[in-house]
């Protein structure tokens, strides 16, 4: 071990290479705080070092686990002890914001919230959001292909990412950091490591393209009372809002009863109701926006589609009721609690919902399902709590596995919308893509890594 870490430091110097002592002090991620286990962590501060790294693990058939924010919620993270992590929390400049072209240059390190503050502070707007914004780095968010909040008018990172520069398992740099929104000289292959999790090589500086920032933001919290009119209510305000809808969030009546209970979040109405959307738009005028959303919603009201609104008249008010969708800590009292991210398409979410939930109260009596999602691009969010006080942790969570995702391949969904696959998804990848797309996969993986170094036994095998 002396060995091994006095090479390390000699590449790259020794407060850049933290052993595994010092690693007990770290949480494994955001969500375990156990102490991270590996041979070590190391730190580059840069491409070149980055580089220097991999070519020596690559010689080595060193295997590597790469950390962003550690947000991650399917073990993509996870480190064993024979595992060298790599952290890019060192490389996280923000190089160059261009109001003119509408794009941003940032080292992968870089948290998102702290990019998105820096470009609205030249007046634009990075449309990524999502809850983990103040932990969550743009490399993560890059090789996870995040969602978010907003994808329902600005798409998902992919649809953001103009150019990247990586480093592949044998040390070589691919940059390419474009910053047109056209270009189809060849092959696009920033797209090979979006979405890639780390597997087929590590994204160091990204460009992005921006938005103008919005002038307005409108709000309303609605209920409903019927899940037929979820869809509909989707397609009133789209055509009522021009498209400047730009968030419509989702929550099942038992979730918001839960996390409104006392000493959680204020309900700012009636907790009874079966369905609760968060409907928000992005436009240019703050009056007449304000008046063509209000008109939207007495509408929507007026035609029976809510039952009851609340539109926030402040900031705060506005950020109370987002905690409600965002902060969700009054679930993790239950344990065990499992959480799901799903795809599927909109007109089969009530019946699938329906479908998981009686299959869990039969499997388990007393188990409860949580629902949310960004229901206008398709993606939902369970939290399965068995409400089993006994029994095998591992086999309760196989069989709330089977419950959630053995009913998606007849309907077209998907084990993952934006969370990705790791280690917790991989035995049910098969499900969401064919033979021909798996050989594909592993092809790529063979090509790109040919020792299997990176983040080894995550998303599939190159066998």
């Amino acid at each position: 071990m002396s060995e091994f870490l006095s090479e390390l430091r000699g590449l790259l110097g020794p407060e850049a290479v933290v052993g595994p002592q010092a690693l007990r002090e770290r949480a494994r991620n955001h969500w375990d705080s156990s102490p991270l286990e590996a041979r070590a962590l190391v730190r580059p501060g840069s491409t070149a070092q980055l580089a220097q790294v991999l070519r020596w693990c690559h010689e080595r058939r060193q295997s590597v686990v790469v950390h962003g924010g550690l947000t991650g919620v399917c073990d993509g993270d996870r480190a064993s002890a024979q595992d060298l992590v790599v952290s890019l929390e060192r490389m996280s400049e923000i190089e160059e914001i261009d109001p003119i072209g509408r794009t941003v240059r940032v080292q992968a390190g870089c948290r998102l919230q702290r990019l998105q503050e820096a470009v609205e502070a030249q007046g634009l707007l990075l449309p990524l959001d999502l809850g983990a914004r103040g932990s969550c780095t743009i490399g993560g968010n890059v090789a996870t292909n995040a969602g978010g909040i907003n994808v329902i008018r600005f798409g998902m990172m992919r649809a953001l990412v103009l150019g990247l520069e990586a480093v592949l398992a044998d040390g070589s740099v691919v940059s390419s950091l474009n910053t047109m929104l056209k270009n189809n000289a060849g092959y696009d292959l920033k797209q090979l490591f979006i979405g890639s999790e780390g597997t087929l090589g590590i994204v160091t500086r990204v460009v992005l393209a921006l938005k103008e920032r919005s002038r307005s933001i409108d709000t309303a919290l609605v209920a409903l009372d019927r899940g037929e009119h979820l869809a509909a209510l989707l397609k009133h305000m789209d055509q009522r809002l021009g498209g400047t809808l730009s968030s419509y969030e989702a929550m099942w009546g038992r979730y918001f009863r839960a996390v409104t209970e006392p000493g959680g979040h204020v309900a700012p109405l009636e907790r009874h109701h079966p369905y609760y959307v968060i409907v928000e738009a992005q436009g240019p005028e703050p009056q007449s926006d304000a008046l063509r959303f209000e008109r939207a919603i007495e509408e929507a009201l007026a035609a029976g589609l809510i039952v009851d609104a609340v539109i926030p008249k402040s900031g705060a008010e506005r950020a109370r009721i987002w905690a409600i969708r965002e902060n969700f800590e009054a679930l993790l009292r239950h344990r065990p609690l499992f959480l799901y991210d799903v795809s599927l398409p909109i007109r089969s979410m009530l019946e699938y919902v329906a479908g998981v939930e009686q299959a869990i109260e039969r499997e388990w009596k007393g188990g409860e399902l949580f629902v949310l999602g960004h229901l206008g691009d398709g993606n939902l969010h369970f939290f399965v709590a068995p409400h089993v006080k006994a029994g095998d942790p591992a086999a309760l969570h196989a069989r709330s596995d089977e419950i959630v995702y053995a009913p998606l391949r007849a309907i077209g969904g998907s084990v993952s919308a934006e969370h990705g696959i790791g280690l917790e998804k991989k035995a049910w990848l098969a499900r969401s893509r064919s033979p021909a797309e798996l050989e594909l996969m592993r092809t790529l993986k063979r090509a790109l890594d040919p020792h299997g170094i990176l983040n080894r036994g995550k998303v599939i095998d190159p066998a």
